[in-house]
């Protein structure tokens, strides 16, 4: 052919080609514009399966059946464009015929030609394929590849780029394929290997023919391969045509893998490449592939001397590479001509015999020569284009490689140790302290704030994690580079650390199985030696060194999210050189919105990250915009083709293997397509896929508890959620849907709606669902049983399964076809397979098109709530399934029967035994004893717990309790017996130290007469001599002598302690089988508190099935009427409720704990006594039936009563049985004595005081006690309400009522007359008191007659005030005593404004009746003045004291420097008209709240010292304003604010001052130290902290500035004197227009 000719003919060629893609619509990625994965990840249109398709859509289907693993999708028919278009294949119908001619004739006869002009080339099937190949970008062409791999077919090795003219090699699109085989050497040793294909080292044949030929090639090849599967397109596959456009001079791949078995076609993986077309016409290929191939097999036509094929031949025949010549036309049999030279002919022989006839030549070629192929080497072939070699593909790999190179060398086990540290011990610990944060008992606040502490601890470890080299380059990357580097380095770094860990990974499973085998061999010997434990240890440390071999991308990732995770709790500043964790969301996010899976749950640590997972959803939300999308979720057991069924369905790449290749749970946006989104009311889709359940790696308990949660939280989150499951029998997966059912009951405040579809895989049988109907009928019914097991004891009104998950058998159960058509490693994959996967997608499709979804917002609050609810939940988790709690709680309650058994006995020896010891009859307490006394009632509870276990119908289930429970009764029984000797021996303890006191009372008192008498004459002389005060001297004496005498007496005696009730409540309750998170849930609500005063309790009950319906019709029928039977229904609850609480708040403790002290038991039989008696109502109830948070609430509310009285009988027995109480409570009665002997007293003196002490008490009560029968005489005669019957109180009290106009008063009137009464009886009692005695407490003029008496009473106390000194009287002048009283009003004289300010809030604080100051001889009302106040500023009372208070003090008070020229005045005008901005700073110090300084009380009061400069609008610090008002100042500079340095420091003593101030009232007030306030201590004494940093710079320190008038300076100012310019610090500023002395100086210059 002339180059003329050549020419000609690649033009033509090219033009066909551009015709051809034009026929595909893919003539627009010709050049730069390329298809990308983002074309086809998206959610489109359902795929056509068996219908023709348009030519312009046969690529993309052929794309999207590719990724659903159809190996089909080269075999796509298409549609002619017109009726006039034929097919060449079409039969065509000849012209009739005479009738005379003969039939024979007419029938061969050849039909006409028609006009070839006007036929339609048909489409190549490999012209689909290497069209798109050649339209897309790398990553669709990658993950087209590895698709095309996992179909068993052949793959692109050398590629004519038909646009650039050049040989291209894809190495980048292989570089993900990974190849698994097992190889038999010559010893029949079979070795697993699994490595990325571009690392294998493999024999290569290489197959191509010389000429046109008659027998297929690439037919024989398969037959090599698979001879059940097309591996490489011939001419007879389906579709094929004459017409073929792309795939001539296309070498391709393909991999023989073995699966060791005696059948295997060869022992080990072999490479097989193919040459389409003929090799005469493509030399380049030919000669690549003969160099690189192990073995050549080449085709010929026939034998000819001289052509350019035997010129080829002879140089294959010189060459030392094995050679294999097919040759069409020779029917002669294998035969070896020369060493490594075969001949075969092909004529006349059997497809089924030339096969095998090769793989023997083959197989022996290969075994005496080690030549071997490995794809990388295809990178140095001169004259081939490796599209690895694009620029961003190499600037993505070098950024991956630098990751790599701090790798290098290391120990795969090791990396996440050295340079993942935050994902370690450290976030696992932090973890389980997250969960038990969730599970806390006792003093739960108090454990509550040291479990936040200790997470704060482990954040804090994290954040000192040095910054890691590895992270450092990894997010530099993913900042610096572009979207597509940032892309290919992605799959760089996952490659290469797949790379990375797969040698070490295959070593340390060698190691296993080795080690594996030797605990074998050594268990068969029946060995339990030393050797065997240091065998089964040395397994285990190799089977966690390889759990931690396992690295990739995701852990880095990981990483990321600690990291933020750390520095987000802390809120530290990120220092320089620390990685700047602030941005990994926004990285996350770009990773996520680009298709990237992002790990939702971390496997390893079985928790969600939430504060990382809400950051990234933040960012996501801020580029996408909160978009809708419905979640997908996907649960199963472990490799049960969870993955690899949503892999196939959208085309994504989650991990897929066989094993527990998923860890956790993974999220994915998948976009709706544009071509489907009106048929939708969300934007993405967003798949979740989760790790196996039931994986034998965890074990037990472990295991069931850490399914049953991962299981929970992804059906909540998901709005559909496929239950995958291996095979036909659900067995497994019942039971954990049954846990999800009842805790999404458990769980009430988290609103969900799931649903789910049952996909039963590897099911072979193509009427299973037919024929499993039966089977589907008993799930339903076991699904449904079970939701109604659950519903009664979570007290719900579900009956069937569905009320809880959406779930109709009849359409949402569906069968999968097996994975693999035949057995893998060479297996591809079921058509079937992916039939199904398309009718499940159409189902999901179908289910989606009805639902709203949810936003992206609302789907981060759902992880959010769903995983806090997760974490309150921990007992469900705990079972297998329903029946089993069911039957657990069945086996707690009567455990606590069991314990009532032994607490009764023992509590009745206990008494026994305790008035023994009160009658003196028994001074030591003896076990055996006890144990006698106990052993009736022990061995009816193990006979009662033997027949329980015995004969129980689920007695089967509670096997697996037995051991167990047995224990705990024997612990229970034991710990009890010990824990009532050690009462009793203390009891018996504290008689004896009682018994020692009062026999050494007489003595002690003795001692402290004579004490007192040797040292009053001592003690006097020293007070005058030294000028002490006596009482300070006596004072520190008698405590001297006072402690020695206790600690004397008490020697050896442990004080009563105090019980904590409301612990007590906690262990009585969980004992009992409360649930403890339900019970902190109605704790911290509180409702419990006031369920008496409720009236409706329609909430607290669940109505049956058939009484909520009627409920609701009757309802639709007339919404603003209820019904009588409505009206019935609430009453008979309201009845039912308040009989229950009637009788048990008559809860009696038994009188027996005044002598004993507190006993658990007691407790335990309120909860009891209460549990009887719900039990005992709800049997008489039919409509309805109460729900736990009743029952729960009930058992709060009559223990909270029942505590009170326990607390107060166990003080009363503290005060009465405790030596140390006894002895404190008479230390003031000795003291007085002390002081009078001192004081040098008469005895008969002493003794009048002590009298006097002795009979105040009664006397005071006696008084009481008269008043009240005199008034109530009184007010019985004169007082209307009193003065007649019963029916004349109850006019009168409703003639209140009327006058009042208070509807609650009239609920209380209906509900609880009896308390309504008591309140009006104590306010006319009250207000008789106050008014109608001529002595009027409310009017404040008319206080003669108390005055008076109070004249006679303070003459005493004039004489005693007469004989203090003046050293103390000035000690008393300087104080304000405050005198509060909650009944009548006083008042208060004090003069300056501080007092009238803290009083003023003091007003509030303390719930005075009235308060009055006296200033300036003028009474004040401060009552009337708050109220005034508030009423006029809309405020609150308390706020509007506050901010008084809180600004009075922050504008300079005593304590507290003061604002130049920022009065009082303008201070409160600021504040009131700023309120609502400061009211954090108003509200600091409250008793109610902490001392910690937050960020909120700093922020308010910048924000009012900003108002205070008339600069409200201004958002900077002070030091920002100071600035800006420099400007523009013409007066003094110290009209400024204060710099942002002192006003920290100035507001912290201000808040100091603010604490004192509002917790003065207090008995015990507790202030923070002034030293951490803006304070120091110098010298004893505390001096203020004005600033911390330099007022000006140490140069500027001596430097003048003068206070000149304007235009004032003079040579005589300081300035001047100084011999100094006046400058910025001037009054005059230094500006020549406002300074005389500038102008003078100027003068002298031009003098």
């Amino acid at each position: 052919m002339t180059n003329s000719e050549e020419i000609t003919s690649t033009e033509q060629s090219q033009r066909d080609i551009d015709t051809f893609l034009r026929r595909l619509h893919l003539d627009n990625y010709k050049n730069q514009q390329k298809l990308t994965l983002e074309h086809f990840l998206s959610l489109g249109p359902p795929v056509k399966q068996y219908q023709e398709t348009s030519e312009q859509d046969v690529a993309q289907t052929f794309l999207q059946r590719l990724m659903m693993l159809d190996h089909r999708a080269r075999y796509i028919p298409v549609e002619q464009n017109s009726a006039e278009e034929s097919h060449p294949n079409k039969v065509q119908t000849a012209s009739s015929t005479d009738a005379d001619e003969n039939d024979f004739d007419d029938f061969f006869s050849t039909v006409p030609n028609t006009d070839q002009s006007k036929q339609r080339h048909d489409i190549h099937p490999m012209d689909v394929q290497m069209a798109v190949f050649h339209s897309s970008d790398n990553f669709l062409r990658q993950n087209m590849v590895t698709k095309l791999s996992q179909c068993q077919y052949a793959l692109p090795l050398l590629v004519p780029d038909p646009f650039k003219m050049d040989i291209e090699c894809p190495l980048w699109t292989l570089r993900q394929i990974r190849k698994s085989w097992k190889r038999t050497d010559n010893s029949n040793i079979v070795t697993m290997t699994n490595i990325p294909i571009y690392k294998a080292e493999t024999p290569m044949v290489s197959c191509f023919r010389l000429g046109s030929n008659s027998s297929s090639k690439s037919q024989l090849m398969n037959a090599l391969i698979n001879n059940r599967h097309n591996t490489f397109f011939h001419r007879n596959c389906p579709g094929n045509s004459k017409s073929r456009y792309l795939m001539d001079g296309v070498a391709e791949i393909a991999w023989y893998c073995p699966a060791g078995k005696p059948n295997d076609a060869f022992s080990d993986c072999i490479a097989f490449c193919n040459l389409h077309g003929d090799a005469l016409t493509h030399e380049k290929q030919r000669d690549i592939l003969i160099e690189k191939a192990s073995v050549n097999v080449v085709l010929l036509p026939t034998v000819e001397k001289g052509g350019k094929s035997s010129t080829i031949i002879s140089a294959l025949l010189k060459s030392p590479k094995p050679l294999i010549c097919l040759i069409a036309d020779n029917d002669s049999a294998a035969i070896q001509k020369k060493p490594g030279k075969y001949m075969m002919g092909l004529k006349d022989k059997s497809q089924s015999d030339v096969p095998e006839e090769l793989k023997k030549i083959i197989r022996k070629m290969l075994s005496a020569q080690d030549v071997t192929f490995k794809l990388e080497t295809m990178a140095d072939v001169p004259g081939v284009r490796v599209d690895e070699n694009d620029g961003v593909c190499l600037r993505g790999k070098s950024a991956a490689l630098q990751i790599l190179k701090l790798l290098h060398k290391m120990d795969v086990s090791k990396i996440k140790e050295t340079f993942l540290q935050c994902q370690g011990q450290l976030w696992h610990e932090w973890c389980k302290k997250n969960k038990e944060l969730y599970h806390l008992r006792g003093q739960i606040e108090e454990q509550k704030c040291q479990k936040q502490q200790e997470l704060k601890q482990i954040r804090q470890k994290q954040h000192q994690i040095p910054s890691s080299p590895l992270m450092q380059l990894f997010t530099e990357n993913l900042q610096n580079l572009s979207s597509n580097e940032k892309m290919y380095f992605l799959k760089w770094t996952g490659i290469l650390l797949d790379d990375l860990s797969t040698d070490d990974l295959s070593a340390i499973l060698q190691q296993y199985d080795s080690k594996w085998c030797e605990v074998l061999a050594l268990k068969k010997k029946h060995e339990k030696s030393d050797q065997l434990k240091n065998q089964q240890i040395e397994l285990e440390e190799i089977s966690a060194k390889l759990q931690s071999a396992t690295f990739g991308l995701e852990h880095i990732l990981r990483e990321m999210g600690q990291l933020y995770e750390a520095g987000a709790s802390l809120t530290n500043k990120i220092k320089r050189g620390q990685i700047n964790w602030s941005i990994y969301p926004e990285l996350a996010a770009e990773l996520m919105i680009s298709g990237h899976p992002m790990e939702l749950l971390d496997g390893d640590a079985g928790h969600v990250p939430l504060t990382w997972i809400s950051s990234v959803f933040d960012v996501v939300i801020k580029k996408l915009g909160d978009k809708r999308v419905f979640v997908l979720s996907v649960l199963g057991l472990q490799s049960s083709g969870k993955s690899t069924m949503l892999n196939a369905m959208f085309g994504l790449q989650f991990a897929v293997s066989a094993g527990r290749c998923t860890r956790g749970a993974f999220m994915q946006l998948v976009k709706v397509s544009a071509e489907i989104q009106k048929d939708f009311k969300f934007d993405y889709v967003l798949v979740v896929d989760t790790e196996g359940l039931r994986a034998l790696e965890l074990e037990g308990s472990t295991n069931l508890h850490h399914d049953n949660e991962l299981a929970t939280f992804v059906i909540g989150l998901g709005n559909l959620t496929l239950v995958n499951i291996f095979g036909e029998n659900a067995a497994e997966m019942q039971d954990i849907l049954q846990i999800a059912v009842q805790a999404f009951m458990r769980m009430k405040k988290v609103k969900l709606s799931p649903s789910c579809v049952f996909v039963h895989q590897n099911v072979t049988e193509i009427a299973a669902g037919e024929k499993n109907m039966e089977g589907r009928r008993r799930l339903q019914e076991k699904l449904d049983k079970m939701a109604q097991l659950a519903a009664k004891e979570e007290v719900c009104d579900t009956e069937c399964f569905s009320d809880v998950i959406a779930f109709d058998v009849q359409k949402d159960v569906t069968y999968f076809a097996q994975l693999w058509e035949g057995s893998p490693p060479m297996a591809p994959p079921n058509p079937d397979y992916s039939e199904s996967i398309q009718e499940l997608k159409n189902t999901i499709l179908s289910k989606a098109s009805k639902s709203n979804g949810m936003t992206l917002s609302q789907f981060k609050n759902r992880i959010l709530d769903l995983w806090n609810a997760l974490q309150n939940e921990h007992f469900v988790f705990s079972f297998k399934n329903t029946l089993e709690i069911a039957v657990y709680r069945k086996l707690e309650v009567q455990y606590g029967n069991w314990t009532w058994m032994l607490r009764e006995a023992l509590l009745n020896i206990e008494n026994q035994l305790h008035n023994r010891i009160e009658n003196e009859r028994l001074d030591k307490v003896d076990h055996s004893y006890l144990i006698k006394e106990m052993t009736t009632s022990h061995e009816e509870v193990k006979t009662a717990m033997k027949t329980y276990f015995d004969e129980n119908e689920d007695k089967e289930m509670l096997a697996q309790w037995r051991g167990r429970f047995e224990r705990k009764i024997k612990e229970f029984h034991d710990e009890k017996m010990k824990g009532v000797k050690r009462k009793l021996e203390e009891v018996i303890r504290q008689k004896k130290a009682r018994k020692k006191l009062d026999d050494k009372k007489t003595d002690f008192e003795n001692k402290l007469l004579q004490k007192s008498k040797e040292l009053a004459c001592e003690l006097r002389d020293k007070a005058k001599n030294e000028g002490l005060e006596l009482d300070l001297v006596v004072e520190r004496q008698f405590n001297s002598v006072w402690d020695v005498w206790v600690n004397e007496l008490t020697k050896g005696t442990k004080q009563i302690k105090d019980i904590d009730i409301e612990e007590e409540e906690y262990c009585v309750l969980t004992e009992l089988g409360i649930d403890s998170s339900l019970m902190q849930e109605c704790k911290d609500s509180g409702k419990y508190k006031k369920i008496s005063t409720i009236g409706n309790y329609i909430d607290y009950v669940t109505l049956t099935k058939h009484q909520h319906l009627r409920d609701k019709s009757e309802q639709s029928e007339d919404s603003e009427r209820e019904t009588n039977e409505t009206k019935r229904q609430r009453k008979n609850i309201t009845q039912a409720v308040l009989c229950l609480m009637k009788n048990n708040e008559r809860s009696k403790i038994s009188s027996v704990m005044l002598k004993i002290g507190y006993n658990r038991t007691y407790l335990h039989e309120v909860v009891k006594t209460v549990k009887e008696n719900l039990k005992d109502s709800e049997s008489r109830t039919k409509t309805f039936a109460f729900k736990k948070e009743f029952e729960v609430d009930l058992l709060l509310y009559v223990c909270d009563i029942a505590g009170k009285q326990l607390s107060k009988s166990h003080h009363n027995f503290r005060n009465n049985n405790d030596a140390l109480i006894y002895l404190e409570s008479k230390k003031n009665q000795y003291y007085s004595i002390f002081v009078s002997y001192c004081k040098n007293h008469s005895s008969a003196a002493v003794l009048a005081e002590l009298i006097c002490g002795q009979l105040e008490t009664s006397i005071i009560q006696a008084v009481y006690n008269k008043t009240a029968i005199d008034l109530a005489g009184e007010m019985k005669s004169c007082f209307p309400p009193f003065s007649g019957n019963k029916v004349n109180l109850e006019k009168h009290i409703l003639q209140s009522l009327a006058e009042e106009e208070v509807f609650d008063k009239y609920v209380k009137y209906i509900k609880r007359p009896r308390k309504l009464v008591e309140d009006f009886i104590k306010k006319a009692v009250k207000k008789y008191i106050l008014t109608q005695q001529g002595k009027n407490f409310s009017d404040i003029d008319k206080f003669d007659f108390l005055k008076e008496e109070l004249d006679k009473g303070l003459e005493a106390v004039s004489e005693k005030m007469g004989s203090l000194s003046v050293r103390r009287m000035e000690e008393f002048s300087g104080q304000v005593f405050i005198l509060f009283s909650r009944s009548s009003p006083f008042r208060l004289s004090a003069g300056e404004t501080s007092y009238r300010t803290v009083l003023l809030s003091a007003d509030c604080q303390v719930e005075l009746q009235e308060l009055w100051v006296k200033t300036m001889d003028i009474f004040l009302p401060v009552h009337a003045i708050t109220e005034a106040l508030a009423e006029k500023y809309d405020v609150a009372a308390s706020d509007l004291t506050s901010l008084f208070l809180s600004t009075y003090i922050l504008t300079g008070c005593d304590t507290v420097s003061y604002l130049y020229r920022r009065g009082k005045r303008r201070a409160y005008t600021t504040a009131i008209k700023h309120l609502t901005d400061i009211l954090p700073l108003c509200r600091y110090g409250d008793p109610e709240e902490s001392l910690d300084v937050q960020e909120e009380v700093i922020t308010a009061a910048r924000r009012y010292m900003v108002s205070l400069y008339d600069r409200s609008d201004f958002g900077g610090t002070l030091d920002a304003l100071r600035a800006h008002l420099f400007v523009s100042i013409k007066g003094d500079m110290r009209c400024l604010p204060p710099t942002e340095d002192a006003f920290l420091l100035h507001l912290r003593r201000a808040l100091h001052q603010l604490a004192v101030c509002k917790r003065a009232h207090l008995v015990k007030p507790t202030y923070p130290a002034a030293t951490d306030f803006g304070r120091q201590l110098v010298n004893g004494k505390l001096v203020a902290t004005m600033m911390l940093k330099e007022a000006k710079p140490s140069e500027l320190k001596h430097s003048k500035y003068c206070r000149c008038k304007k235009s004032m300076c003079s040579r005589g100012c300081c300035c001047a004197r100084a011999n100094v310019k006046c400058g910025i610090a001037c009054l005059c500023t230094g500006d020549p227009n406002r300074c005389s002395r500038i102008e003078l100086a100027l003068e002298d210059r031009d003098t």
